[in-house]
Order: structure tokens, then C-alpha cells, then sequence
């Protein structure tokens, strides 16, 4: 005989692995703004957060004594939809220059143009976008399932606010690749599937990501 809450748990299973996301980029996501992916490892950021990143081995202690920050950029080029307009773009992009230069400049002189002993870092924001937040515990019991599943078909869930990025890092003189990143995070959640996203709903990633970067360098680089 069959159970009476088979339909609500295979509907709990079906809601859970598609409204998940996870925390680190899978392949399929990989945007083609990197040279090599193959190189890429899994290892903790020292917020420890996964991300996938790869370092030269040839790359020596103290070989770059300042940073050229090239703007960042989206790959492939932003599509603005209602819910994610140019403006939210552009301020994601302004916003994630200023919060990377605020960080490497505690360590390391930021100048204005490549050159010797210049590490050049090319950032790229490589999504943005909004899913459905997955089910909590208490939404798994079979009391309240179906309840859960109706507010996500009438897309009135709380929405996660993603963002993904991928940074380069060059030598000054070369443009050898010595440094690549791949990593994603979840903002601040949208209260459904009609709000807007601001840059606000990114701000704590994005300055997270460039505290990583300004540590990772101290760690790696000097």
C-alpha cells in the first residue's frame, strides 16, 4: 500500500534539490573568462568559504610589490531584466572596484596602470540572479509540505540573491596568468519573486570577497 505522504515527500524531494544552491561554481557554470579551468582545487577562503582557485607554483614571495586593479567587468555581457535593472548592474560593478581597492590598498599600493613587479587583478562578476530558497526543516513535515509547496508555485518563498565570480590575476610586464578564482555567494534574501534586486542585496558578499583577496594576497603574494 502506498503511503499517504508519498505525493508530499516526493514533492518536498523535488522542491529541495531544485530550489538548493550550492555554495561553490560547478563546471557547467564556468563562464569562459579564465584561461584554464582544469587547474582549478577546491580550498577554503580564509573566511572559510569554498571556492576554487589554482596558484603558480613558480609564483615567489615578494615577487609583486604593487597591484593594478583593472575595472571589473560582466562575462558574458549583462542582460538587465525587470527584476535585475542596468542600474542594480552597474553599482554591483562600482561598488565591487571600491570595496576591492579599499582592501588591497591596507596592504599593498594600488597604481594606475600595469607595469614591473605590478600584479594586475581582472575581476569578472559572472551571474547574477534569484532562486527560490530551499525548504527549511520545519517545512518537510508533512503537515505543513503542501502548504510550503503552494507558496513556492505562487512565488511568494523568500528569494536567495546569487552572485558569482571569477578573477585573473597577471603579471604586470607579461600577462602570464600566475592566480585564478572561481567563487559564488548568496546576499540577502528578496521577500519574493516580484522585489527588485539592489546592490544592497550583494554589498556584505562583495565586501567579503575582496577581505578574502586582501588576505589571500598577504598570505601568497608578499
Amino acid at each position: 500500500m502506498k503511503s499517504k505522504h508519498s505525493l508530499p515527500l516526493l514533492l518536498a524531494a523535488t522542491l529541495g534539490l531544485s530550489a538548493c544552491s550550492s555554495k561553490k561554481v560547478e563546471p557547467e557554470m564556468y563562464s569562459g573568462f579564465l584561461n584554464d579551468y582544469s587547474v582549478l582545487t577546491e580550498h577554503q577562503s580564509p573566511s572559510g568559504q569554498t571556492v576554487l582557485s589554482w596558484v603558480s607554483p613558480a609564483l615567489a614571495k615578494g615577487r609583486y610589490t604593487q597591484v593594478y586593479l583593472a575595472p571589473s567587468q560582466f562575462y558574458p555581457r549583462s542582460q538587465p531584466t525587470e527584476r535585475i535593472p542596468q542600474s542594480t548592474l552597474s553599482e554591483v560593478t562600482r561598488y565591487y572596484d571600491a570595496a576591492l581597492r579599499h582592501e588591497l590598498e591596507k596592504v599593498v599600493p594600488v597604481v594606475s596602470q600595469p607595469g614591473p613587479n605590478t600584479l594586475v587583478v581582472k575581476p569578472a562578476i559572472t551571474q547574477v540572479a534569484s532562486s527560490t530558497q530551499g525548504l527549511r526543516f520545519y517545512e518537510w513535515l508533512p503537515v505543513t509540505l503542501v502548504a510550503a509547496g503552494v507558496s513556492t508555485a505562487t512565488g511568494i518563498r523568500d528569494q536567495d540573491s546569487q552572485i558569482a565570480t571569477e578573477v585573473s590575476f597577471e603579471d604586470g610586464v607579461t600577462g602570464f596568468v600566475v592566480a585564478e578564482v572561481v567563487r559564488k555567494g548568496t546576499g540577502v534574501p528578496l521577500d519574493d519573486d516580484k522585489q527588485v534586486m539592489t546592490a544592497d542585496n550583494l554589498k556584505a558578499v562583495l565586501d567579503g570577497w575582496a577581505s578574502d583577496l586582501r588576505q589571500s594576497y598577504v598570505a601568497v603574494g608578499r
